[in-house]
């Protein structure tokens, strides 16, 4: 479906809903122009959106929800459709889930939500004198910056799948060694990998615990005794070159590659794992 040169929506006060479809409008094509109005001038041929009961517009019944039970709000209904074309398939529908359904979510039934509330807090004031198409120009410019960096954080992971996916077809005992720093969370995604090691942001290198996609927790968390522990007592403690173990065992940042690899052995000892021998 190609996006017309003209979109259309309703007046009066703006929610999250309508200022992210519009959002989402300029994003797939810059130079369409989007009025609102209290009714659909008659023959309009453009693109009609959060009014006038056409395919965009959720206010009529039946109306359409998820098969999880979340309705649609318009933003969804868009996303449905382009979404796929901006991100693929399988991250469309991942930002559905964690982003576009919590927004739907808001506007049919009120479900607090803190974007939400920011987007609606661009509606002119009660007692100002304030053109409210010129708040919702703002509202729409701030959702659209934060809907572009939703889209390219979704672009990202699908840049560094391959890669992941590389990485994993060539890891031992579970440790996967990846070159950078990058998405890796859904290139790993139900698969056995225990531990990911990557060059951290910080310096040095970052070895860290898969979770288990059913519990969300670490599959093999990180000995109890490194929890937390100052770095010359966590090198003491653990015989490593480490810098930093996270109170929560799923993350430890060590001097170099060979020391975050040890500790992900020597998680995997403690927890009785197998592990290869050296040269293996």
């Amino acid at each position: 479906m190609k996006v017309p040169a003209k979109g259309f929506t309703h007046a009066g006060k703006f929610h999250a809903d309508d200022v992210f479809s519009a959002a989402l409008l300029q994003i797939l094509r810059p130079d369409i122009e989007i009025s609102r109005g209290f009714e659909v001038p008659d023959g309009f041929s453009g693109l009609v959106f959060d009014i006038g009961g056409g395919m965009f517009d959720h206010h009529t019944e039946p109306r359409a929800a998820r098969p999880n039970g979340v309705p649609y709000a318009a933003f969804g209904l868009l996303w449905q459709v382009f979404g796929p074309q901006l991100v693929g398939a399988h991250q469309a529908r991942l930002l559905d889930e964690n982003f576009v359904q919590p927004l739907d979510l808001n506007d049919n039934n009120g479900d607090g939500n803190a974007l939400a509330d920011a987007i609606g807090s661009f509606n002119p004031v009660w007692d100002q004198k304030q053109d409210p198409d010129e708040c919702f120009a703002r509202a729409v410019a701030v959702a659209k910056q934060i809907l572009q960096n939703e889209l390219e954080q979704a672009n990202a992971v699908n840049r560094a799948d391959e890669t992941v996916r590389r990485a994993y077809a060539r890891a031992k005992d579970g440790i996967v060694i990846l070159p950078g720093y990058m998405p890796w969370k859904n290139g790993l995604y139900k698969t056995d990998a225990l531990f990911v090691v990557y060059p951290s942001q910080r310096g040095g290198v970052s070895a860290q615990c898969v979770q288990d996609y059913r519990t969300r927790r670490s599959k093999v968390p990180f000995p109890p005794a490194w929890a937390g522990k100052p770095e010359p007592e966590l090198r003491a403690v653990s015989g490593l070159a480490l810098r930093f173990c996270h109170p929560s065992r799923f993350l430890v940042t060590a001097d170099d590659t060979a020391a975050a690899v040890e500790a992900c052995r020597r998680a995997l000892r403690a927890a009785g794992h197998p592990v290869t021998e050296a040269g293996q």
